[in-house]
């Protein structure tokens, strides 16, 4: 089916199309500027985005595959560390790569729905905030080991559960989000 397209003015002052459907409403509502444009402070739009059962779900989804990643992450872990005696910083970062790929696939797919993206601009957004979240597990990891003492995979969990909300924030907000001034963010919420 084939929907109207109209124009709207953002803060730049041009005129984008923007789908005139009831999914292009929605992703008006999820960032708070139904009827108004986006210059909302962005602590409004997070408090606006929290009464949304939607967002709810979303989070609900992004744990599951999240534990799964981590449950795939400790694996590979605990193999390279433990089996092919592979030092622990090369092994989580190995770890992390493939539980990285998994993710990927099930975020994209069921979690933010976003199959109608572009998939080499995703994947290289979830790249880039996949690394910024690497980062801070290995300094986290490496503080945990060398200066806690913990065991490299006891401490991989804590580890992860400091980088985890860096990687939801960038993958929700800017990896797998649609431009809501275009067709794709309405194809991709039905």
């Amino acid at each position: 089916m084939h929907e109207e397209v109209s124009t709207r003015t953002i803060e730049a002052g041009a005129a984008v199309p923007l789908a005139s459907s009831r999914a292009a409403r929605r992703a008006d509502i999820d960032l708070g500027t139904a009827g108004r444009t986006p210059t909302r402070p962005l602590h409004r739009r997070f408090l606006r985005g929290l009464r949304h059962p939607q967002n709810w779900l979303q989070l609900a989804r992004f744990s599951i595959v999240g534990a799964s990643g981590y449950a795939v992450n400790l694996g590979v872990l605990a193999l390279c560390v433990h089996v092919a005696a592979i030092d622990y910083h090369v092994g989580a970062a190995l770890a992390w790569i493939v539980a990285g790929v998994s993710n990927f696939v099930l975020n994209r797919h069921w979690t933010f729905k976003a199959r109608e993206g572009q998939v080499h601009v995703q994947a290289a957004r979830f790249l880039i905030v996949s690394l910024l979240a690497l980062g801070v597990n290995e300094l986290a990891l490496t503080l945990l080991v060398d200066d806690g003492h913990l065991a490299a995979v006891p401490a991989q969990i804590p580890a992860l559960a400091i980088s985890t909300p860096l990687n939801f924030l960038g993958n929700k907000l800017w990896s797998f989000r649609t431009d809501l001034y275009s067709d794709s963010a309405s194809a991709a919420e039905e």
